[in-house]
């Protein structure tokens, strides 16, 4: 494995620290000052996007003809740098979730009607989507409890059921869903699922209210919706893939786009790490510089060792899943996405205790960033589900000898 940048991501590095130091960190400001709490992307965004694309800084983490061509680990290092403020740089990249995972089922399963009436526009920014997996009524973290119903009547699907913290749904520009919920409820337990695209407009569809995060909009990312889809018609052209393919789609979903969070976790750490230190040399406490006392030196170095052990892993699973695909980079992405929140979680809170009460207030991004790391234990699957999963393969390679 060598993790040394080659030509193609040190140019992207380049051009993209510069954008982050010209463009993004100065626009964080003007962000928090004109926070609205109504779910509507942020001012400051729509420049930036102008920006990055004239730089070329656009649609680098989907792989192929449709996005930048990058590999999973020319785009790592890249995504830890839009880590650093996550709540501006990966939408103006159109690096985003749930986009990005909504781009990349369109770009390998959606037929070529999907993908020129939704992934193009989707490609060019112009409009937003959504993706409807999670449910209120049952535990989502295992997918195939899903009880919403996509029943085939003659060349339409009828859909019925409700979903909540739907990514990208409060967001004006949202004009797709990509809906998962079951076609056939007797068919065994991973075949039951599909997904279907229903616009936003389509009769039925009703967005019941915005879901805070840690009391966070998150407008930046679209936004949280509950949904209720009451006898929603929908073409059957509008099935993505097969029936009964819905779960392995998602699954397909999901690798690229832990992995995604995971890198970008990374830079949110080593923001927090360089604001840590600089409030070390800057603040005095008891007489001396925080930098002077025990405990805080503990936790720079903690901190920079957890880091560096994130960093690592995080690149074997993308080097993994450029070699040997997704599925045999399985157990490397369950273990990054069990560490990168954490890491991140603990490394973030540590700057916070550093800042005292500044840290929890709007003068820093620490707080903003906490919530994102605290939430992405949750997102994509809970820790312990990733942990249960785990701890089944590793203890099957011992089953087979006894």
């Amino acid at each position: 494995m060598d993790f040394a940048y080659d030509e193609t991501t040190e140019d992207y590095r380049k051009r993209l620290l510069a954008f982050m130091d010209e463009h993004v960190y100065p626009a964080e400001e003007h962000f928090e000052a004109s926070y609205r709490g109504d779910w509507s992307p942020p001012g400051v965004l729509e420049p930036l996007k102008i920006e990055a694309r004239r730089l070329g800084l656009w649609n680098l983490f989907l792989p192929g003809s449709h996005g930048a061509g990058l590999t999973n680990l020319q785009y790592a290092p890249l995504a830890e740098i839009t880590g650093r403020s996550p709540a501006l740089a990966p939408a103006a990249l159109n690096c985003a979730a749930p986009d990005t995972g909504n781009m990349e089922v369109l770009a390998e399963f959606g037929s070529p009607e999907q993908r020129e009436r939704w992934l193009a526009p989707l490609l060019d920014g112009t409009i937003r989507s959504a993706f409807a997996m999670t449910e209120p009524q049952v535990a989502s973290s295992d997918a195939t409890n899903i009880g919403t119903r996509i029943a085939r009547d003659g060349d339409e699907y009828v859909i019925t059921g409700r979903k909540f913290y739907i990514s990208g749904a409060m967001n004006p520009n949202c004009a797709i869903f990509i809906v998962m919920g079951k076609t056939d409820p007797d068919a065994p337990r991973h075949l039951q699922q599909s997904m279907v695209l229903v616009p936003r407009d389509t009769p039925g569809l009703t967005v019941r209210r915005g879901m805070t995060v840690f009391g966070y909009d998150d407008g930046d990312h679209g936004g949280h919706a509950e949904v209720d889809f009451d006898d929603v018609r929908v073409p059957v052209a509008n099935l993505i893939g097969e029936e009964g393919s819905g779960f392995a789609i998602s699954q397909a979903r999901l690798g690229p786009g832990r992995i995604h969070h995971c890198m970008r976790l990374i830079g949110m750490a080593e923001r927090a790490l360089e604001l840590m230190c600089r409030r070390a040399l800057d603040r005095t406490a008891f007489g001396k510089p925080l930098a002077d006392q025990g405990v805080v030196r503990e936790w720079i170095a903690e901190s920079r060792v957890r880091v560096e052990q994130a960093r690592l892993l995080v690149l074997k699973a993308a080097w993994l899943m450029d070699t040997v695909g997704n599925k045999g980079a399985h157990t490397e992405i369950q273990a990054i996405k069990i560490i990168a929140p954490a890491t991140a979680e603990w490394i973030i809170d540590k700057a916070i205790q550093t800042y005292g009460a500044a840290g929890v207030g709007q003068d820093t991004p620490l707080a903003r960033l906490w919530s994102q790391a605290r939430t992405l234990r949750l997102a994509d699957g809970p820790d312990e589900v990733h942990k249960r999963s785990l701890a089944r393969r590793e203890l099957n390679r011992y089953r087979s000898g006894r």
